[in-house]
């Protein structure tokens, strides 16, 4: 089975807490204090890598962890770093946020890393809260809890030149003809099932990777038979193909339909260098048919050829045809490819908002309001002092004030229930 979709939940792992500790020495009379930081949890990362050709993996387990950060220790020791998540997909896998649609990244050559998560931050110790007026702080940060997402992950094949035409054209039968490819291959309407890859090598070493993409028909733009999942292939080729059956009722009616549902699915595929090739000339009835289709074919405005895949009939003239076009097209690249990026929606990371549950219970939301809840030492009170500070000083607590908010209120930040007080 070829699995070229997949949709995972990742996680980043989580920093370690920052320790409260102080110096404790037989002949060091009120030691200072010595909490170390906690380590960063672990990130997530995709690697593209050539020795993978499907998804199949991301089908038997669809949730992954990065590792956490180790807690800060006494004597100023910083915890551990968390162990990274590197999570290996095929070349040609797009990235994208499950729940928008975002592409997060594009993996289009091997080797290329793109870090998908960060790992929450690591806690600061009581070392970094001492001052003048404060020497002995009881104060210190837990670890920044990891990040969490649904990914869709899509696979669109990377190869030269496509192989497109209708069910039974021949296509199978020539991609085991020019490469070193099998793809199962019978008389029969859709054989392939899936897109078959194949290196062709051409004289003075020079060589190009055909896809055989599986039998189009019409309505495949619609999603009709299984087209969605064949077309996305295309699009990655910078030649296509175009293979006809030479004992269909109309080869030259077949030849406008499936152009038709490649213009439907993208525009852009319709405009790529196509090479129209006629196969199964070995036969007499096709050989009388084939002036007809070159006539037509080239006054439409492409190049023409006939072969036959069985005997290997014009192959070899069709293949440096193909090689001369391929290297005429223009080489498109992703925007992601040289420098991949994240894509995410700039926001206000202070923003806030305040909303009233029920009856004398409020709920505060924000993104950084509840990262440092995440992160306080709640049962200090000295840590406590610290956040009804940042409550102040981000306006936090005149907000709730303006809303409404009464001594004995409930106030919910991020998982912390709060008792509103004077």
């Amino acid at each position: 089975m070829f699995y070229d979709e997949a949709k995972i939940n990742v996680r980043s792992g989580d920093g370690g807490d920052g320790m409260i500790s102080f110096r404790q020495e037989k002949f060091v009379r009120l030691g200072g204090p010595d909490g170390g930081d906690g380590g960063r949890g672990g990130d997530v990362i995709f690697v593209a890598t050539h020795h993978l050709n499907s998804l199949i993996n991301f089908q038997h387990n669809r949730h992954y962890r990065a590792g956490n950060g180790v807690h800060g220790t006494v004597q100023k020791m910083t915890g551990a770093k968390g162990e990274a998540l590197r999570l290996e997909a095929p070349v040609g896998t797009i990235i994208r946020n499950a729940a928008t649609g975002d592409v997060l990244a594009d993996l289009t050559e091997a080797g290329q890393e793109v870090v998908i998560l960060s790992g929450g931050r690591g806690g600061r110790g009581n070392i970094h809260f001492a001052n003048s007026r404060q020497q002995a702080p009881r104060v210190a940060e837990r670890g920044e809890p990891g990040e969490e997402l649904w990914l869709t992950l899509e696979l669109k094949l990377i190869a030269d030149v496509g192989i497109v035409g209708v069910p039974n054209a021949g296509k199978s039968t020539l991609l085991s003809v020019v490469s070193a490819a099998r793809p199962k291959i019978g008389d029969y309407p859709f054989t392939t099932l899936q897109p078959n890859l194949g290196v062709v090598a051409l004289d003075d070493y020079q060589s190009m990777v055909l896809a055989d993409i599986p039998g189009l028909i019409e309505g495949a733009s619609a999603g009709v038979g299984l087209g969605h999942d064949f077309l996305r292939h295309v699009e990655r080729t910078r030649v296509l193909i175009h293979l006809l059956d030479g004992m269909a009722v109309d080869p030259l009616e077949d030849w406008a339909m499936i152009n038709e549902e490649l213009a439907l699915y993208n525009p852009e595929l319709a405009a790529k260098p196509q090479l129209v090739v006629l196969n199964k000339i070995d036969l007499p009835d096709v050989k009388e048919l084939e002036p007809l289709v070159r006539e037509s074919i080239i006054a439409a405005g492409h190049p023409f050829t006939s072969i036959s895949a069985v005997t290997g009939e014009g192959v070899r003239l069709m293949l440096y045809e193909v090689k001369r076009m391929l290297d005429a097209a223009p080489v498109s690249r992703p925007p992601t490819a040289d420098a991949p990026v994240i894509i995410r929606p700039k926001a206000d990371e202070r923003a806030f908002t305040i909303h009233r549950e029920d009856g004398r219970v409020w709920r505060v939301r924000g993104k950084e309001i509840e990262r440092i809840v995440s992160m306080t030492y709640f049962e200090f009170d000295d840590a406590l002092m610290r956040f009804q500070n940042v409550l102040e000083k981000m306006g936090i607590t005149e907000a709730l004030t303006a809303a409404g908010v009464k001594v004995g209120d409930t106030v919910h930040i991020g998982d912390q229930e709060l008792e509103w007080g004077e």
